[in-house]
């Protein structure tokens, strides 16, 4: 691996812009030697002995400018490709099988009464890349370790359904359930990668676009940060993503290329498939998007290596002396070459050759057929091969393989090169024999003529699938696949949670600052402690975790190379290779990133991580909404810390700050427990509970979500014989009614109980109501659960219906129930279906804005002197009070203006 200086240069290739000239006579012999280059042979020539001569400056390690993009034509010369070490031959047997099937099984997956979809072009295209990826560079797992961690490009799943077909990994009948999970079960094959429905197969979730390269590039740093902290050995572990050149204009694709250069991540390969076109058009139809991507990921600091034509071209490009095929090449845009993929040979001759003299006599001597067959570089196996090795062999930079292909490759002129290919799903009998035939497949025309396409397989004992398993052998396995090796985790022992449990005494702090007291017990633990990784989008401080600094330091490969403002100071900023705390930066995406590659270390590595995600409540679920979908499907664990929540909560800040959604938002993720807790001592127990579902025995696939504050409150010690189910279930009674007539219960959640508790105050010394307050640190597990009732009970008539939790919980109590939280009203009408008696909820609907947190409160009628108004106002609904006392609550409470509201407490970030 390269040093640290070769591989973080503070000036990438770049040169001084005032430096005088020591020598002008000097200086001008080089600028005449280049005067006469142009005038005796021209300017082409004149510029290839510019490339050369920067070529040798980087050979020499002079510091040149780099250039933003190269000629469109292949990176590595011919002369210096390495020497193919597989059988072509039966490589080209075993992909032509591989193509047939995934066309076939997509295809048939289109039958009457089916008609699921699916697709066949983009695996088309991308076959040779995959094909000898799989032959001679994919690691599988059998040696124990990780192996490679391969992002498929979503769309090409039916090739890899395809290839495992002919190595008896899945059967036909699996093939003929794709895109069938349910109703084909257990037989179903997901659409697309997907570890939830295929947890044995899939590793990464891809399909949604943008979300591959993301993960790829963190997966990769988290394979480094693996092995500097002594966690697992990833130093073999090789990252590959695939992707499409459409798919790079999604931000997330090219967002964070710069975190890959900038540590150095030569573990990682991206394979950009540039077949030219997006899902209806041309990606760049007047421009070049190789080009394109050439400067961008030159400039991001990456190794680029173009794969542009086949060998085809070398004899042509071999007698271009003056640069003028080169030229020509450089200057037609993609969507001349879309159409000349789509063209015959003759019409490639006249208008792509046939506009200079030079370029005709170039292929005088060639048939229209030859010109036709002039290929893209993506489809040559030794081209691929060459630009692999040399991928894997370069030190201190990540790589990007960019390769030409043709959308819908072999599959026929109604496929090939079209707007329309993506959304073609069915070959016509016609299609198909042009296919059979050019694949040389043997299966007859009455075969293809009376019914649906069959399947090909040469034979478990052909030669060619003997040497696909002999490949896969001599690799370490076959993928992709998942293992689990991770053992459960020996979890702290219950004095652990002792000082969240003791409450705060006289202090005032912020549920936020409560789990940091947690997270820095957990820390300290002998056994798991180091398995802890935290993550915060450049805001530990806010958050109160600069503590950790010292102690975890934050993990940087390179150290911490200059002297600290703050090294003075006790919490002074302190990095270190070996540090603890991921700092991404001001990127919730590049983070949650981190967390999804943390979070699924238990399988990619067989060693459990603990992820710890902190971040501004209102930039999680809103801003990286689908890579929390995306951390389900991979089936990844941890916990995530939404912190500064509530729609109040965060003085100052106003409507970009304001969450007042979220948990509606998490409510929607299958795979999120979620909590709004109040206290200390339930942060304690939500905590303790999340430690054992997802790490201890019989671990499940979710990850942890709370909601925590800035405001500080004093926390109460944990009750005598508190209800723990409850906490964890959802629902408990913190605190009963001692004073007043009138029954009532006030349900709560997070920050609004303390509110709660001083409207039971209220409405006790003032207005005869005796109220239970309920604490409900979680409406969303509530409903869950509920839900689930329900569904067995519509199934199961027959057997005694079953009560849903929250009902049971509040069968005895009496009175209306009031609801309240810093959500919007949805959050907490989750369960009014189950409660059992008259419901009503407030919360903060609409914008967010700055002001105090009591103004905030009194706007959006949430505080306890609201509250203390709808109980009221349901006792008058049910008879129970006259309706004028409500008139008189709010004279009272000057509930219609809000610059009469107490402010509330100020401060409090953490």
């Amino acid at each position: 691996m390269a040093s640290g200086s070769d591989r973080n240069p503070i000036i990438i290739g770049g040169l001084p812009s005032q430096v005088p000239d020591f020598d002008p006579e000097e200086t001008r012999e080089w600028l005449d030697s280049l005067d006469a280059a142009v005038d005796e042979r021209g300017r082409e020539r004149a510029r290839y002995l510019m490339l050369r001569l920067i070529e040798r400056a980087r050979e020499k390690r002079v510091a040149v400018p780099e250039m933003r993009s190269t000629d469109y034509v292949n990176t590595i010369a011919t002369r210096d490709e390495p020497f193919f070490p597989g059988n072509e031959e039966i490589e080209r047997k075993v992909l032509n099988a591989t193509r047939w099937n995934a066309a076939v099984m997509v295809s048939r997956a289109q039958r009457p009464g089916i008609g699921v979809g699916g697709h066949i072009a983009t695996f088309a295209s991308s076959a040779s890349l995959y094909d000898v990826g799989f032959n001679h560079f994919f690691r599988g797992k059998d040696e124990g370790d990780g192996g490679d961690q391969i992002f498929f490009q979503g769309h090409a799943s039916p090739g890899i359904y395809a290839r495992a077909f002919l190595l008896d990994r899945l059967n036909e009948a699996q093939l003929d359930a794709f895109r069938q999970e349910r109703s084909k079960a257990p037989n179903g094959l997901s659409s697309y990668p997907h570890p939830r429905l295929m947890p044995d197969f899939w590793e990464f979730p891809t399909v949604s676009m943008g979300l591959g390269p993301l993960g790829a590039i963190y997966q990769a740093r988290m394979n480094r940060y693996m092995e500097a902290r002594g966690i697992a050995d990833t130093s073999k572990s090789h990252v590959w993503a695939y992707l499409g050149d459409g798919e790079m204009d999604e931000p997330e694709s090219l967002g964070q290329l710069s975190i890959a250069a900038r540590e150095g991540l030569d573990n990682l390969t991206f394979v950009v498939n540039c077949n030219l076109q997006r899902l209806d058009g041309p990606v760049r139809g007047n421009g070049k998007i190789i080009q394109e991507l050439e400067s961008q990921f030159r400039g991001a600091g990456w190794n680029v290596i173009k794969l542009v034509w086949d060998r085809s071209w070398d004899p042509l490009l071999a007698q271009d002396r003056d640069g003028v095929l080169v030229n020509k090449l450089n200057t037609t845009p993609d969507g001349q070459f879309q159409t000349y993929a789509t063209e015959t040979g003759a019409y490639i001759r006249e208008h792509f050759f046939g506009g200079d003299h030079r370029l005709r006599a170039m292929v005088a001597n060639m048939t229209d057929d030859q010109i036709l067959h002039l290929g893209r570089g993506g489809h040559d196996h030794k081209k691929v091969y060459a630009a692999y090795a040399a991928a894997k062999a370069h030190k201190g930079q990540p790589t990007v393989i960019l390769a030409q292909t043709v959308k819908g490759w072999t599959l026929g002129p109604n496929f090939e090169g079209r707007n329309a290919t993506h959304q073609m799903k069915k070959l016509t009998v016609e299609d198909l024999k042009r296919f059979r035939d050019r694949l040389h497949i043997p299966i007859t025309d009455k075969q293809l003529d009376e019914g649906y396409p069959p399947y090909y397989h040469p034979g478990r004992e052909s030669e060619e699938i003997q040497y696909m398993h002999d490949r896969r052998n001599a690799l370490g396995g076959y993928v992709p696949t998942r293992v689990v090796r991770a053992k459960p985790l020996p979890l702290p022992a219950e004095k652990t949670y002792a000082a969240a449990k003791k409450g705060s005494g006289q202090q005032s702090i912020a549920t936020t600052m409560a789990f940091v007291r947690v997270l820095k017990d957990l820390m300290r633990d002998k056994e798991i402690g180091k398995r802890f990784v935290l993550i915060a989008p450049d805001e530990y401080r806010t958050f109160g975790m600069d503590a950790f600094f010292p102690s975890a330091k934050i993990y940087n490969p390179l150290g911490q190379q200059y002297e600290a403002v703050d090294r003075e100071l006790l919490l002074a900023y302190k990095e270190s290779p070996t540090g603890q705390m991921l700092h991404d930066g001001i990127s919730e995406a590049g983070c949650t990133a981190s967390l999804i590659a943390a979070g699924s270390a238990y399988a990619t590595h067989g060693e459990p991580l603990i992820p710890v995600y902190v971040f501004y409540s209102m930039f999680g679920f809103q801003r990286t909404g689908d890579q929390f979908w995306q951390m389900a499907d991979q089936l990844a664990r941890g916990f995530v810390l939404g912190a500064t929540a509530g729609r109040t909560t965060l003085t100052g800040e106003g409507l970009q700050h304001a969450d007042g959604h979220s948990q509606l938002l998490a409510s929607t993720n299958p795979g999120c427990v979620s909590y709004d807790p109040a206290f200390g001592y339930e942060i304690a127990h939500i905590v303790q509970d999340g430690l054992k579902r997802m790490y201890g025995e019989n671990a499940e696939d979710v990850f942890y979500y709370l909601t925590v504050y800035n405001e500080p409150i004093q926390h109460p010690a944990e009750p005598e014989n508190v209800d723990t189910d409850g906490i964890l279930k959802g629902i408990y009674r913190f605190k009963e009614g001692e004073k007043g007539e009138l029954p009532a219960q006030i349900m709560a959640s997070g920050v609004a109980v303390p509110w709660a508790v001083e409207a039971q105050r209220i409405l006790a010394e003032e207005w005869n109501v005796k109220a239970d307050v309920w604490s409900a640190t979680s409406w969303n597990e509530l409903r869950r659960e509920a839900v689930s009732v329900e569904e067995h009970n519509l199934l199961h008539p027959e057997e005694e219906q079953r009560v849903p939790y929250v009902t049971q919980k509040l069968s005895g109590a009496q009175g209306p129930f009031v609801a309240v939280s810093d959500w919007m009203r949805s959050v907490p009408d989750q369960i009014s279906r189950w409660v059992p008696g008259t419901y009503s909820s407030l919360g903060a609907d609409g914008f967010g804005f700055a002001d105090t947190r009591g103004a905030a409160r009194r706007y959006f009628h949430i505080d306890a002197q609201s509250i203390v108004l709808a109980v009221l106002t349901e006792l008058a609904r049910e008879g129970r009070i006259d309706r004028s006392a409500l008139k008189q609550a709010i004279d009272r409470y000057q509930l219609l203006d809000v610059a009469a509201a107490d402010p509330g407490a100020a401060g409090g970030d953490a």
